[in-house]
């Protein structure tokens, strides 16, 4: 027996195997800003969940995951994803100082052993780069290496969230040349799917994908309020090469996020039109 076949039992659950695509959704703010407007509460907490078994996976902190477990029991649920970091990079309170750390710091919450042990099929952990300290750079490049190397020993999926330390600064930070340089490093370093940032059109996000070995999965930012943006930006993603779409915001803070879900499951899967998806809202 291998690693590499739970990796591929693991990833075969997160990823369809009939599409080679994903929808993913994130629910793990509140570990890196505190209470997020739509998952405030634990009872909110388990009347959202409770809309959320389409995705093909839904990402947690390790503190929710004792309160959600029964979510991911049962054949046919979401694959368990776990949010391995905690981050000081752009919260509202508390934010960084000026001493030299004021790009961030972060930090791993749990053991990929643990992580095994609790039945997770895939972690996400943020790559920050571009620091203008260049020992904040060093340490994250060595910090994701070892996640990688410890989830391949556990036979554990890995999302990488490339960004850049200096991105609150302006739009060059998000360039297409930045974004292609942060997610080939994270593909190179050894990331099975790497989440990044829509950067604004399907021709400035194309070249991203192409120059990424790995499959690409890009991050839904704020919103929830636009069905039809939510929707759009999906489709988008798809046609500039993406294998799927990791959205938090975009669906739980949405009014109806069993439909938001239903309409990205049919433009990710089923190749649907913007105005065929929300048709069928």
């Amino acid at each position: 027996m291998d690693s590499r076949t739970g990796k591929k039992i693991r990833l075969g659950r997160l990823l369809s195997p009939a599409t080679g695509r994903t929808v993913v959704v994130a629910a793990s703010h509140g570990v890196m800003s505190g209470p997020p407007a739509g998952l405030r509460t634990a009872a909110r907490m388990r009347s959202v969940f409770g809309e959320l078994g389409a995705a093909d996976g839904v990402m947690v902190t390790p503190g929710m995951l004792p309160l959600l477990e029964d979510f991911y029991v049962g054949r046919g649920r979401p694959a368990p994803v776990l949010h391995l970091d905690w981050k000081n990079h752009g919260r509202r309170i508390y934010t960084p100082g000026t001493d030299g750390r004021s790009e961030g710091v972060l930090a791993q919450l749990a053991t990929l052993d643990e992580v095994a042990a609790a039945g997770i099929d895939a972690v996400m952990t943020y790559l920050y780069i571009g620091q203008r300290d260049s020992r904040l750079e060093r340490d994250e490049i060595e910090r994701n290496a070892r996640i990688v190397r410890d989830a391949a020993k556990a036979g554990i999926g890995v999302i990488i969230e490339p960004r850049s330390a200096l991105e609150s600064e302006g739009g060059e930070h998000l360039s297409t040349d930045v974004l292609s340089l942060y997610c080939r490093i994270s593909a190179d370093i050894g990331a099975d799917l790497v989440k990044v940032v829509w950067n604004g059109s399907v021709d400035d996000f194309t070249p991203v994908v192409e120059g990424c070995p790995a499959p690409i999965l890009v991050a839904g930012g704020p919103g929830g309020d636009d069905a039809l943006s939510t929707l759009r930006l999906a489709h988008d993603s798809i046609a500039a090469g993406a294998a799927g779409v990791m959205f938090g915001r975009r669906v739980f803070r949405a009014e109806r996020p069993a439909a938001i879900l239903d309409g990205l499951r049919d433009i990710v899967h089923e190749g649907l039109s913007v105005e065929q998806a929300t048709a069928r809202l």
